[in-house]
């Protein structure tokens, strides 16, 4: 048997949008994200070094395109912003890292930073565009969330339990 994680367009709810033609794309079965994690060593820049300081890869992720019938693979120039959660509770996604990796050069955390008039690390926002998070301790949940939102809109979460 096989089983596919379906999302629902959020659309649905909308009755004016529920007009039935080949065109509407309400249904999307989209894979959870492929990420790495992996345990790192930065000394120094985090608290306590008793603890297990991490960090994710993202890779893309795979869905089902119902206009052509077939399962086709994301990768990362898909992703219009992903978010980390180093401390996943089960229940609330409360990211502590947001990524923008198809943002241009004056588009998402440089342009913020722009209209802040705010001094900004340079690298920092660079690192922000990327697929690799910064480096980071895991939580008391013992859970790390990676949630991707693809250049569609599409939302894929994906939880992973550390050992």
């Amino acid at each position: 048997m096989t089983f596919l994680k379906a999302q629902m367009n959020p659309d649905l709810l909308t009755d004016d949008l529920k007009k039935k033609r080949a065109g509407n794309e309400s249904f999307w079965l989209v894979g959870q994200p492929d990420i790495a994690l992996r345990r790192v060593k930065e000394p120094g820049r985090l608290r306590d070094s008793a603890r297990q300081v991490l960090e994710v890869e993202v890779y893309g992720f795979d869905y089902y395109n119902p206009r052509k019938g077939t399962i086709e693979s994301g990768d990362t120039s898909n992703i219009a912003m992903w978010l980390l959660d180093p401390d996943y509770d089960g229940r609330s996604l409360f990211p502590r890292q947001v990524f923008f990796p198809m943002a241009g050069d004056k588009e998402g955390w440089a342009k913020l930073a722009r209209n802040l008039n705010a001094e900004i690390d340079e690298d920092l926002i660079e690192a922000y565009r990327g697929v690799v998070s910064l480096p980071f301790e895991l939580g008391d949940n013992r859970r790390v969330a990676v949630k991707i939102i693809d250049d569609r809109g599409i939302e894929s979460l994906r939880v992973l339990a550390v050992e």
